[in-house]
């Protein structure tokens, strides 16, 4: 028997605070080599079916599977990347998860897994800003005005004490954005009209675009912000100019060899990255600790591009939560 759970019961059971520990554990399993985690193969998909190119593929499709020992299930996750999905008002990315049983290698689940990657990706954000920003409330700068600029948000709140928001996008989404988490957060948001503006101030600052050029000038950054780059993740996208990493302190990393083949590091080849997986293991377990921020001026910098280990932890949770709690249905496949 298998529990099928929708996208709408998936959002109902996600809980940002509960999930902050789970991704870090992830982190630490990954950081410790205690996962199982292949090369994720990327796919074009959709060539010829655009009769005015037939060589253009329209998307990219994934595989991403994972487990972490010790853990009763083995998780695979399927996605697509369609960026012209935005002007057919469908998500950009779509995703679905299968949850197998790790002693029997048998389907249990199979979970909507849109929403769950988003979560994830969030999180990863929200860890990154309670581990690496200066102390004190948190003034955020978001560059972009998607989906995921909406999740970075909301953990980031779930993470730290977030005092402002500051959303730029060089289109009207950037109004849409900032009106949708105004009615969610307790802290004021605010649509700005350019990168400049949205840095000001800022503690934090986020991009999460699909943009194949640098989305801001790292000479507008103040002494001590963290820099969140999650949207870049081939050798053709890229949110930092170099100015941005010349003035870094520390270049962090969740996936370190994945991130230095995106266009923010791949120019770069001597670039020391820091594994930011280091930060949740027991100290008392590694020799050399990742260093975490040393003063309040210290600029840093975490490229993410994500793991199937992150899916994985957060797919077996909802699973489980699911279960328990009787949400989805249960059909005999």
């Amino acid at each position: 028997m298998v529990r099928v759970i929708p996208d709408d019961d998936v959002r109902s059971l996600l809980d940002l605070e509960a999930l902050l520990p789970v991704v870090a554990d992830g982190f630490a399993a990954q950081y410790a080599g205690t996962v199982e985690r292949p090369e994720r193969p990327h796919y074009p998909i959709g060539t010829g079916l655009e009769t005015a190119d037939p060589e253009q593929p329209l998307g990219t499709g994934l595989c991403m599977p994972a487990y972490v020992h010790g853990s009763p299930y083995a998780v695979t996750k399927l996605a697509t990347v369609f960026e012209g999905n935005e002007a057919r008002g469908l998500p950009t990315v779509s995703a679905r998860i299968a949850v197998d049983d790790a002693e029997t290698g048998q389907p249990v689940a199979y979970l909507a897994g849109t929403a769950i990657t988003n979560a994830r990706t969030g999180c990863i954000g929200g860890l990154a800003a309670r581990e690496l920003a200066r102390e004190g409330p948190v003034s955020l700068a978001v560059i972009g005005a998607g989906t995921q600029a909406r999740w970075q948000t909301r953990a980031i709140d779930a993470a730290t004490d977030l005092e402002s928001v500051r959303i730029y996008s060089p289109s009207d989404s950037r109004v849409r954005c900032a009106t949708e988490l105004r009615d969610e957060l307790e802290a004021p948001v605010e649509a700005v009209p350019s990168p400049a503006r949205a840095l000001e101030g800022a503690t934090v600052v986020v991009t999460a675009t699909t943009s194949t050029e640098p989305v801001f000038d790292g000479t507008d950054l103040e002494a001590g912000t963290l820099v969140i780059a999650v949207g870049a993740y081939t050798p053709e996208m890229r949110e930092l100019d170099d100015r941005t990493l010349e003035r870094a302190e520390r270049v962090y990393a969740d996936v370190p060899k994945e991130a230095r083949e995106t266009g923010d590091l791949c120019g770069h080849p001597d670039l020391e990255v820091d594994d930011f997986g280091g930060r949740f293991v027991d100290e008392r377990t590694v020799t050399s600790p990742v260093p975490g921020r040393q003063s309040p001026d210290e600029i840093l910098v975490l490229s993410s591009v994500g793991s199937a280990v992150f899916d994985a932890v957060t797919a077996s949770q909802l699973y489980e939560r699911a279960r328990d709690e009787g949400v989805g249905t249960v059909v005999d496949l």
